[in-house]
């Protein structure tokens, strides 16, 4: 059972954004791998208070946390649990202020990130409902074999430039990131003719990615590390998935629930029958009572769309639409004119001769 994000940074439920952030950055400094290194427990314990921080400091994963728990972020939807050195400096170096070095982690170094890359992935409703693996291809920018770098000069390896200036207040200190090396604190000293300025070579790449049961058209899904590589052997780029989601025949979705519109003659609404239906896992017989009423429904529980968020799945809601013939032929519009002209008629199923709707069923077999 994972342990409690409040518990992690040691704060009520009713700590204030400023008393998050303060949390954090105290337990953060704590277990900072420039103050432990080789520690492999302070370095577990600082990712998860980087986890905790990135859930608690967003009003919006917050809300669905205190809601749900860790469940509202299983599936990898917004969830930290994946983070590694690199996320957690990139996202959050700046709450650790100036207590290393200015910096984080090499000596104040930073180390570039390769910019993301987005595809879109059509999912049609069955593996929408039961969760897929998809494999595309995605041509990305790849560090190409024998390059060589060297410290950037202008940094001192640093990725930063410091700057001094004077002000009414006194001398100010401000740091800006190298604009040599963009940050990497390195430069290129080598490298094979058919890379470019970056060192860098476009390359296919085949990559798989687990799309969990639930997700609805126009969600955003995260593979880390699978967008462009970096300059400086620095952190690669993420690949975002967008989710597109087809149309189905025959079954509409609303929220985790699908509709089936289910069309039956009036002898088999009068009499009853079995009816073979659409479902995202195949065909599935239903029995109708008899007497069934049009614009009845159906509730077939669990038989709709896995939640995304692990509670059950939806319901398959069937519509009933008894269908009213529009053109008769002699015999049959006779028929029925008996029946209308019979006062001792009772269209009550349950009242009537049902040797009589056997014969309404033959007419329009």
């Amino acid at each position: 059972m994972k342990e409690d994000f409040y518990d992690i940074l040691g704060i009520s439920k009713s700590a204030t954004a400023a008393e998050i952030k303060k949390a954090y950055r105290k337990k953060a400094i704590e277990y900072h791998p420039d103050k432990n290194p080789g520690d492999s427990k302070a370095e577990a314990l600082f990712k998860k208070s980087a986890e905790a921080y990135e859930i608690l400091s967003d009003p919006n994963k917050k809300a669905k946390y205190d809601q749900y728990g860790h469940q509202a972020f299983e599936g990898g939807f917004g969830g930290g649990g994946g983070m590694n050195m690199d996320d957690i400096f990139s996202q959050f170096g700046d709450v650790f202020g100036g207590a290393f070095g200015g910096g984080f982690g090499g000596g104040g170094q930073r180390r570039a990130k390769g910019s993301n890359l987005r595809i879109r992935v059509k999912l049609n409703l069955e593996e929408v409902a039961q969760g897929v693996e998809k494999t595309v291809k995605v041509r990305r920018k790849k560090q190409a074999e024998g390059v060589t770098y060297k410290t950037c000069a202008t940094c001192n390896g640093q990725g930063q430039v410091t700057k001094i200036a004077n002000t009414i207040l006194g001398r100010m200190q401000t740091a800006a990131t190298c604009s040599s090396c963009s940050g990497s604190g390195q430069i290129i000293d080598s490298k094979p003719n058919d890379a470019d300025a970056q060192g860098m070579l476009i390359q296919e790449d085949t990559v798989s990615i687990q799309i969990p049961a639930g997700v609805e058209d126009g969600m955003q899904l995260k593979v880390g590390g699978k967008g462009n590589d970096a300059p400086g052997n620095g952190v690669p780029g993420d690949l975002i998935v967008a989710i597109e989601t087809l149309e189905h025949e025959t079954l509409k979705r609303e929220g985790d629930n699908l509709h089936y519109d289910l069309y039956i003659s009036l002898s088999d609404a009068v009499l009853g029958t079995s009816k073979d239906i659409d479902t995202v896992s195949g065909k599935a017989r239903i029995k109708l009572e008899p007497g069934l009423q049009s614009g009845k429904i159906l509730r077939l529980r669990g038989k709709g769309i896995k939640s995304i968020n692990g509670y059950g799945a939806g319901d398959l809601l069937v519509h009933v639409n008894v269908w009213t013939p529009k053109e008769l032929n002699k015999e049959q519009k006779a028929f029925f004119e008996k029946m209308q002209g019979d006062e001792n008629f009772e269209p009550k199923p349950e009242k009537s001769d049902k040797s009589f709707f056997e014969k309404v069923k033959d007419m329009f077999a």
